[in-house]
């Protein structure tokens, strides 16, 4: 009789019988929407509403035997009891299906479960990190990359992904880099609204789309010391104008969630911040969806010294606006004495639960909670030829060419012989990077299959060092080999009398992503010994830098002639970096965050403010804003990137010197194809505003565009400059643009050097 009683109060709500398996091509009105989640927050008691704020990670394995003690035990029994809202890391449509069941067809009301899991760049099917994505400035390629991602997933049974990541971070020892944008507000908002609709697609009741989530709000790329978890303690200008426009941008994606961060921000952990989700992200941006914690994050407030144990913690994250806790079990063990005793007040508990109910109507899960689980199109989706094609074409837009002297690149593809060296060049599992839960290890294709993959040449192996020692994991430290040596000399000879060496160095996959802070960014362990062993005997070296994050290569800057990076670009990776290294892909990629030259000028961003001293005043004399030991210039700056071919900008003009309220300029300029190769550049404009009631970043980034060009081929590229565009977080405490004279710049990075003066008045 209950599995009847569920099925009949779900069916009446959604007005409408099941239609198991059938992808809804009609989404709910959402007025229509809002009418039921209201009727079935009036069906539900306090413990219900409590059980909808709570989200468990997978306890057992659902296709086996029931747990009767234990942990597994008592929350099998919170799902059978309707207090259990979401679970994570449940995949495939089998398991799904099984702990799905429970909750739809054993507990009172039957509310489907939403089945949440990490799906950062790829399912099965791996796409490159997100950095590498932010390379391409392909928004259109980035967008169908979380599309392939979201469509494997909702075929494994997966309503909702843990991604984006939009912390803006200018810190490249944060090993959570690789999971972000890169360092620039303005790329950063544009990539992340790319994401969410990528993910979400035009209809999140279809079942080839997931649920973004907007994560960390906020503040967590500022971390002291780049160290993960660590306190952030930033101004009032930071906060507004770098750290909140990616999630606002987000929010007009229409992203359907939110997840508070780890760090504190101003004294107070984000968790249990009334001004972040309280405040600004539900009151001021007006946000419709839910906010979910971190990992246990509510009960890390009594680490933090902010709450004094569990209760107190549960009372502080739902008074300020965090909505579902994750793995923390504090909502679920005391909101409910929380409420009866005056502590929270019951609409606070209704808000949060109408908001996760929206989601789950909005997702067809109460139509059908089972759309999710078809058997048949998890085999046909999962691992595509379309998507295996999709993610080699956004692998091949995110490489980087950093050097190129003497044209060693593009190689030739008949008649070298070619040394590979470095235990990367082997490596499949590697390139996979962090954040690759579902991935099968050891799936990518490595360097050597995409060389071998071209016959015209003779290929060497050898590996040099080993980069581990032993199998690292996405729990596990990384154990980096420090003593063993004994590969250096098969290198070296391996390199004697090649036409070229390809040097595969760089970071191991789980050496960036989250928990890998770094206090050093040089290549680990023993690779710089073996890259300048090699190059004593051969000097033709072209570097493949696999890593997750900007690195301080200075001495392979000086003295390699070719330097590509690669970063971990998934699942086709090998197919990838053989393609641009033959040619056959012209390198397009721009970085999205500044390379140091050392790691003590980090953190180092291109958008920084000037001093009151910031330029030497004499010849010789010390005091300004500078170190004694090192420039204060990077490595490579932010927005650059190299082609086989050259690039030429020329004419820079605007259509008018000044502009006023809704008014507008044009800015316009001449690019050329100069070189040899067809090919495409990111086209950069930056702005500097040259007084403000707060001051401002010697130049923002406020515009690009992707523009092929055949040999000899130009064209008139166009970017239009308005108030909006202007606006910033002024004195005033709000966005405006304030009237003043202004600087544009043209070019292909932030070191733009083409430039014009207009005014706002």
């Amino acid at each position: 009789m209950k599995k009847l009683v569920s099925y009949c109060v779900l069916c009446l709500l959604a007005g409408s019988f099941f239609a198991f398996g059938q992808q809804s091509s009609n989404p709910v009105n959402k007025d229509e929407i809002e009418r039921k989640v209201d009727s079935l927050l009036g069906m539900m008691t306090l413990a219900e509403k409590v059980g909808q704020m709570n989200q468990y990670n997978g306890f057992w394995d659902v296709t086996g035997p029931t747990p009767d003690e234990g942990d597994a035990a008592k929350k099998y029994e919170h799902l059978r009891s309707g207090l259990v809202g979401s679970m994570l890391n449940v995949q495939g449509t089998e398991e799904v299906r099984k702990v799905q069941k429970i909750a739809v067809e054993e507990s009172r009301l039957g509310i489907p479960l939403i089945i949440a899991f990490d799906v950062i760049h790829g399912y099965k099917t791996i796409s490159p990190i997100p950095l590498a994505e932010a390379a391409s400035w392909d928004l259109d390629a980035i967008r169908k990359s979380a599309g392939v991602a979201a469509e494997e997933a909702a075929a494994s049974g997966i309503n909702w992904t843990f991604a984006p990541m939009v912390d803006i971070s200018r810190d490249a020892r944060w090993g959570r880099v690789m999971e972000g944008a890169g360092e620039d507000p303005f790329l950063g908002a544009k990539i992340g609204y790319a994401r969410v609709k990528g993910f979400q697609g035009d209809d999140l009741s279809a079942v080839n789309t997931l649920a973004a989530c907007a994560k960390h709000f906020a503040g967590y790329g500022f971390s002291e010391a780049g160290r993960d978890y660590n306190t952030v303690d930033v101004g009032t200008s930071t906060l507004h104008n770098i750290i909140f426009p990616p999630f606002k941008a987000a929010i007009e994606a229409d992203v359907k969630t939110f997840m508070n961060s780890f760090n504190e921000l101003n004294g107070i952990p984000a968790t249990g911040n009334r001004f972040l989700q309280r405040d600004v992200l539900k009151q001021a941006w007006n946000y419709q969806g839910f906010v979910v914690s971190d990992w246990g994050s509510l009960s890390e407030m009594i680490s933090h010294g902010y709450a004094r144990d569990g209760k107190q913690a549960a009372m502080l994250a739902a008074n300020a606006g965090s909505d579902m806790d994750m793995e923390s079990y504090l909502y679920v063990k005391h909101l409910e004495d929380l409420v009866k005793e005056g502590k929270v007040d019951e609409t606070l508990i209704d808000d949060s639960v109408r908001r996760i109910l929206r989601v789950k109507y909005e997702l067809g899960l109460m139509d059908d909670p089972y759309q999710y689980c078809d058997p048949e199109r998890e085999k046909e989706v999962i691992g595509s030829q379309e998507n295996q094609e999709l993610v080699l074409d956004m692998a091949k837009k995110s490489i980087v060419l950093l050097k190129n002297e003497s044209d060693l690149l593009p190689l030739k593809k008949n008649g070298m012989k070619i040394a590979v060296i470095g235990a990367l060049a082997d490596d499949k599992d590697s390139p996979l990077g962090s954040w690759r839960l579902a991935a099968d290890a050891n799936t990518a294709v490595s360097v050597l299959e995409g060389l071998n993959s071209y016959k015209g040449n003779e290929i060497t192996y050898a590996k040099g060092v080993d980069l581990i020692t032993e199998e690292a994991s996405f729990i596990m430290e990384t154990k980096i080999n420090t003593t063993d040596r004994s590969g250096i000399e098969e290198a070296v000879e391996a390199a004697k009398g090649k036409d070229v060496v390809l040097m595969v160095l760089g970071e191991h996959g789980f050496q960036s992503g989250e928990g890998r802070s770094r206090a050093s960014l040089d290549l680990p362990g023993l690779q710089q010994e073996l890259l300048e062993a090699v190059y004593k005997v051969n000097k033709n070296i072209v570097l493949l830098l696999m890593n997750g994050r900007p690195l301080t290569i200075n001495w392979a800057a000086e003295n390699v002639p070719s330097i590509l990076e690669v970063w971990h670009l998934g699942t086709q990776s090998g197919n990838a970096i053989a393609q641009v290294l033959y040619g056959d892909y012209n390198p397009s990629g721009k970085l999205p965050m500044t390379f140091p030259r050392s790691v003590g000028q980090v953190p180092i961003y291109y958008n920084y403010k000037n001093t009151g001293r910031p330029t030497i005043p004499a010849p010789d004399l010390v005091f300004w804003s500078h170190y004694i030991d090192e420039s204060n210039d990077p490595l490579y700056e932010f927005g650059y990137g190299l082609s086989y071919t050259d690039f030429e900008y020329s004419n820079l003009r605007l259509s008018d010197s000044s502009f006023s309220g809704d008014g507008s300029i044009t800015v316009s300029f001449t690019l050329e194809n100069t070189g040899s190769y067809a090919g495409t550049e990111v086209a950069q404009m930056y702005i500097r505003d040259l007084f403000g009631s707060v001051t401002r970043p010697v130049r923002e980034l406020k515009g690009f565009e992707l523009v092929s060009l055949q040999p000899g081929e130009s064209k008139t590229v166009n970017f239009k400059i308005d108030r909006e565009l202007i606006s910033y977080y002024t004195a005033n405490e709000h966005w405006e643009a304030e009237p003043g004279d202004f600087k544009v710049f043209i070019g292909g990075s932030s070191n733009a050097t083409m430039e014009r003066g207009f005014t706002y008045e």
